[in-house]
């Protein structure tokens, strides 16, 4: 906020850019270092640096309250009285300071939400892919034993593999099949590996179709 010589052009057209959007020299309520940069300034600015003008105009309007006002946070931003060199640029001048602290302060915050979702999301269950099916299993002739047929369906047993409800359902001339369902994992059974070893009771066994077949 070094603004430097306030007695010249240069100085006040920093001071009037660098309140283009500020109300005051320091945070939001008139400080000491407005006061000393009044002081420093003298005059009213020209009104070809509004910006300056306005805060003059806004500080001047207190009269010999501003010595109520709260001390500055740190020094007055006015450079000595010395003129500043003609040669000398204006990126030396910092009117805005550094943004490493909140950028720092912002990364860490993002890490953190970021550490806390993985956490979050490694705790939850993986969903495990699962199908339902519904098997009509059909016999040779009408005097093929369904509930044995049934009995060794059920034998058929893996990890992954969940027999459930089943039923003799009527095709013709008094031959019945076996509807039977079951639920698998489907990383652990696979459905052709399911049906050849049903078809593997070739006495019991003439054909197997797939009724249902839906992911869970």
């Amino acid at each position: 906020m070094a603004f430097g010589d306030l007695k010249t052009e240069k100085g006040v057209k920093a001071l009037n850019d660098y309140l283009a959007d500020r109300s005051y020299i320091e945070g939001y309520e008139p400080s000491q270092a407005d006061v000393t940069t009044f002081k420093a300034l003298g005059k009213a600015p020209a009104s070809s640096h509004p910006h300056a003008l306005r805060w003059y105009n806004h500080i001047n309007s207190f009269g010999s309250e501003t010595s109520k006002f709260p001390s500055a946070s740190s020094a007055a931003p006015v450079a000595d009285s010395k003129p500043v060199p003609a040669d000398d640029d204006d990126d030396d001048v910092d009117l805005f300071g550094s943004d490493d602290e909140e950028d720092e302060a912002a990364e860490k915050i993002k890490q953190e939400r970021i550490k806390a979702y993985s956490e979050k999301k490694s705790k939850k269950p993986a969903l495990i892919p699962k199908s339902s099916i519904v098997l009509d299993v059909k016999p040779w002739d009408d005097e093929t034993n369904m509930e044995e047929m049934e009995k060794s369906v059920r034998t058929i047993t893996c990890e992954g593999l969940i027999w459930g409800q089943s039923k003799f359902v009527p095709l013709a001339y008094g031959i019945k099949k076996l509807q039977i369902g079951c639920v698998i994992e489907d990383d652990k059974v696979s459905v052709d590996w399911l049906t050849e070893e049903i078809q593997n009771f070739e006495d019991l066994v003439q054909s197997i179709d797939i009724a249902a077949f839906n992911k869970i």
